[in-house]
């Protein structure tokens, strides 16, 4: 069940050009309400917008007095623009913990694969796995790169792609990808996030190697509670799915990736 509360935001810093990290006091949503890394928390940005923002969760603790969670965006528009002009004591309002994240246990070998602003929420699970998972960060473009000393801190291997060649491979995550499961397999999964037409191939490439496959899809979402339509996904049997409160996180065959 989520709870609405007031949260302190105790460090605010910015990733790049484009993207912040705010990590929040949420009380007792970890070691009570089970947040984890792979949801998200719906937080107001700013006194008259009604709607929330929903911002995946890319590390949490169970600490004291009170439990923490990271969150990562870029600014897009006008409630994101009110969020990054927060400060360290500020308060922000927020609902969580919301949808379900990756199914993952502490000795899983994971292939991460991460794209742009879909990389943060990978970072848990890299931090729950440690030492035993590999990832494989995509971004636009090297002022994009984001987390990657931290994924390098907890990964066994990273491999870094950007679109323009100005960071790492030239090209896109599933060549790279290919190239890893070619050389070794053996992973318990592949778990990816980032924009659909990523996540598609992603998906193609992991089955084509017989490796299960875990998404986290990136859509719009209004209420973050599965009572509009705004963030309804078709399934690969024909079914219709919310990704705030089914998802955001599906097996890969679930997802009809034709429509």
């Amino acid at each position: 069940m989520p709870i609405q509360q007031l949260c302190t935001i105790v460090e605010a810093k910015r990733l790049n050009e484009y993207a912040y990290a705010f990590t929040l006091e949420v009380g007792d949503m970890v070691r009570r309400h089970g947040l984890r890394a792979g949801q998200f928390l719906h937080i107001q940005c700013g006194h008259s917008r009604l709607l929330r923002r929903p911002l995946s969760v890319s590390l949490c603790g169970a600490d004291a007095p009170q439990d923490t969670a990271s969150i990562v965006f870029e600014v897009r528009g006008e409630g994101t623009a009110w969020l990054y002009r927060r400060k360290a004591g500020d308060t922000l309002d927020v609902l969580g913990p919301l949808g379900n994240g990756f199914r993952v246990d502490r000795e899983d070998r994971l292939l991460l694969v991460g794209g742009g602003i879909g990389v943060p929420p990978l970072l848990g699970q890299a931090g729950f796995t440690r030492g035993r998972s590999t990832a494989v960060l995509g971004f636009r473009s090297a002022d994009r790169a984001m987390l990657v000393d931290r994924f390098q801190e907890f990964c066994q291997a990273v491999f870094l792609c950007s679109d323009d060649g100005t960071l790492g491979r030239h090209g896109f995550v599933d060549a790279q990808l290919r190239d890893v499961l070619e050389k070794d397999k053996n992973f318990t999964a592949v778990l990816a996030c980032g924009p659909k037409p990523m996540l598609k191939n992603v998906a193609k490439v992991a089955a084509e190697y017989g490796v299960p496959c875990q998404v986290s899809l990136e859509e719009r979402m209004a209420c973050g509670v599965g009572a509009c339509l705004g963030c309804a996904v078709q399934m690969a049997d024909g079914t219709m799915k919310h990704v705030c409160k089914d998802g955001p996180v599906f097996d890969a065959q679930e997802v009809d990736w034709n429509v």
